[in-house]
């Protein structure tokens, strides 16, 4: 028997499994490079993607405003902010003129812990840090619509300081394709209309289901990303820092420059690093989403499932490691699984679009097509009113399934997309 630690919240489970029967889709122990030291980032902003270099854009006594993401996304923002705030003030940049803003989208507000983790107490101690609220219209500035129609209000603050940075990470979104980039502004700094408006793009409107282009791993013809794209467009951020890190939060790739082409030349690049190539799918997949911050509650523990569901037969069964210590994420979650199936869920949806109703649309759409043992915090009714099957432990849920059924154990959750190889293609498992 072999054994693998799996991330659960902020602690391990031991999983024990048969390597006859079992494999681990993981990269190879070398493909996460060391953590990037300061002088090593700093050298790649120095360096950036298609953009002038940062004292040729920031001039003394000018007002600037960096866009950090919550506690729900892992970007060493502690590291990179920190060595950001100190260059800006060489540059000339004032510290009262030099704000920093959550891109909270939906998500509840940072809390002060939060804030002092993701940006250091030194930090926080020194420079104004703003929230934003999606529901708060008097935070919002009306900048038009865009030709999809689309309402573009976005945080006034965006639009009240003389530059924008956006900082952030790149790894798989299940419908916006990758995160980071024009992320940061929509939905992360939009309104809450704005986001129900680009959000709904995820839904064909004439033959119901997904709209074709929108999932993990795609920009181009994604509705979703290029109405989000858009609308940050409106904004014109002057620079963008996106980091890609390993499974401890630690920044192991620099993308800096300019907010479009840093950040499509990071995702081209992530890609290639964290999709594994599989010979078929199997009929069991155990998946940890990596700990925390990725399964701080079951709609950022969803991104795992979606990326399980690429290795598992239909009918076949998930077994998801998801502590949610804040819970599901929304107070109205598990209001939508009052629908009798999915396509109830979808035509409700339709008559009025709730962002969290996607989310959990897409969740009932996997639990239609496999058996999802969920291994977690939450309430056991909670999660079979989801259609999930509850479990307090790895063993408890594969006591479940068939003893001679072969599987995968994805350690790393939403972090790597398993496919499917053609003909040709090596599958790279271990």
């Amino acid at each position: 028997m072999a054994e693998i630690e799996l991330g659960y919240g902020r602690g391990r489970v031991s999983f024990a499994y048969d390597e006859a029967r079992f494999r681990v889709l993981a990269p190879p122990d070398n493909a996460d490079a060391r953590p990037l030291s300061d002088a090593e980032l700093g050298a790649l902003i120095d360096d950036p993607v298609d953009s002038q270099p940062l004292e040729e854009i920031i001039s003394p006594g000018e007002r600037v405003l960096v866009v950090v993401s919550d506690a729900t996304r892992a970007t060493a923002s502690a590291q990179v902010v920190n060595l950001l705030a100190r260059r800006l003030i060489q540059l000339g940049v004032a510290p009262a003129d030099l704000r920093i803003i959550f891109a909270t989208g939906i998500h509840r507000h940072v809390t002060a812990q939060e804030k002092s983790e993701l940006l250091t107490p030194f930090i926080t101690q020194r420079l104004r840090t703003l929230d934003h609220d999606a529901d708060d219209a008097a935070q919002h500035v009306n900048l038009g619509t865009t030709a999809r129609g689309t309402p573009v209000e976005v945080n006034r603050a965006l639009v009240e300081h003389d530059h924008v940075i956006l900082t952030g990470a790149i790894s798989f979104h299940y419908f916006a394709g990758f995160t980071g980039g024009r992320k940061s502004v929509c939905p992360g700094l939009a309104s809450a209309r704005t986001v129900v408006a680009t959000h709904l793009h995820t839904l064909d409107a004439e033959r119901g289901g997904r709209r074709a282009g929108v999932g993990a791993g795609r920009l181009d013809g994604n509705a979703v990303h290029e109405e989000c794209e858009r609308i940050a467009a409106e904004v014109a951020p002057s620079f963008l820092l996106n980091t890609v890190v390993d499974e401890r939060g630690r920044a192991v790739r620099l993308y800096a420059g300019d907010w479009r082409a840093a950040h499509r030349l990071g995702c081209a690049e992530y890609a290639a690093e964290h999709t594994i190539k599989i010979a078929e799918k199997r009929p069991v997949v155990v998946a940890s989403c990596g700990g925390t911050p990725y399964d701080i509650n079951l709609i950022q523990a969803h991104k795992a499932l979606d990326m399980a569901a690429h290795a598992c037969t239909d009918g076949g069964h998930i077994i998801l490691l998801a502590e949610c210590p804040d819970g599901t994420g929304r107070a109205d979650f598990l209001s939508w699984f009052a629908a009798a199936d999915s396509r109830a869920l979808e035509a409700r949806l339709r008559a009025a679009y709730v962002v969290s109703g996607q989310t959990a649309w897409a969740l009932l759409t996997k639990a239609e097509r496999f058996d999802v043992h969920l291994v977690s915090n939450l309430p056991d009714e909670d999660v079979r009113r989801m259609r999930l099957s509850p479990a307090r432990t790895v063993a408890e849920a594969l006591a479940r399934v068939p003893g001679d059924a072969a599987g995968y154990v994805m350690p790393l959750g939403a972090r790597y997309m398993p496919v499917v190889a053609r003909a040709g293609e090596e599958a790279a498992v271990r």
